[in-house]
């Protein structure tokens, strides 16, 4: 597909790995939409790319449906989706004898997987209304799963059981879709330089990002993250996979 014109909604758009995104698809001629629950950075960041930013909270189906519509509105219907919104908390399944909080699990879930699966499916009714282009193409999505959905440390139960979800989705979405000139595609990142990397403590951090055997750092949401979605969209023959980018690295089984 080519980029130039179309319009991308990306949630989580306000910082991190979304904000990369919007920079990317911004700079190849898109016009973006930067969903976030975050209305006051979004606004933000879209002013710094040439993009709008929209109030939008995953978790809450007419959050999104409000959302959709004002980026529709205002840029068109999207042709390009990229699920970037996500939390990450940890916590142990046993701590001093206390369980794991059932609440943090279902919040977790409902934001990473849930959230994920509510914008597709809003979006790839919107994208399926839409002209071929020239070669039969209406729509790309784009994913954000993780490497902890393969390898998490332990206390990442919740978040690695919604990143799992992300992958397990990502071949019969691209099947269902498919016949509608729609392709589904994710990306597991790794160790990347984000406001949510940085929730753990910086000697963590930057200790399992210097575990990556090359480069031995954390990625880059701009240059690397967003460089590989702003592919994705262009190269027609992506569909119904996952692509690690995470310069080779594993978590560790345990964080301490």
């Amino acid at each position: 597909m080519n980029i130039e014109g179309v319009t991308a909604i990306i949630t989580g758009g306000a910082s991190g790995l979304g904000a990369g995104v919007g920079r990317a698809l911004s700079k190849a001629g898109a016009k973006v939409a930067l969903l976030d629950i975050n209305q006051t950075l979004a606004e933000e960041t879209a002013v710094d790319i040439g993009g709008i930013g929209v109030a939008c909270d995953v978790s809450d189906e007419d959050s999104i449906r409000r959302a959709l519509e004002i980026a529709t509105a205002e840029l068109g219907v999207p042709r390009v989706l990229v699920n970037c919104a996500g939390i990450g908390p940890h916590q142990r399944m046993l701590t001093k004898g206390d369980s794991h909080s059932s609440d943090m699990y279902r919040n977790v879930i409902s934001v990473n997987l849930t959230g994920t699966f509510l914008c597709c499916n809003m979006a790839a009714q919107k994208m399926a209304e839409l002209s071929p282009d020239e070669q039969g193409e209406r729509g790309v999505i784009v994913n954000v799963a993780s490497i902890s959905a393969y390898d998490s440390p332990g206390g990442g139960v919740a978040y690695a059981a919604s990143k799992a979800g992300v992958v397990g989705m990502t071949l019969p979405m691209a099947r269902d879709l498919g016949k509608y000139g729609i392709r589904v595609m994710a990306i597991a990142p790794g160790t990347f330089e984000t406001p949510l990397f940085r929730t753990s403590p910086r000697d963590i951090a930057d200790r399992l990002a210097a575990e990556a055997p090359f480069p031995s750092r954390p990625g880059r949401p701009t240059e690397e993250f967003g460089a590989l979605v702003s592919h994705i969209v262009e190269n027609n023959f992506l569909n119904g996979e996952v692509i690690r980018l995470d310069a080779a690295n594993r978590m560790p089984a345990r964080f301490g």
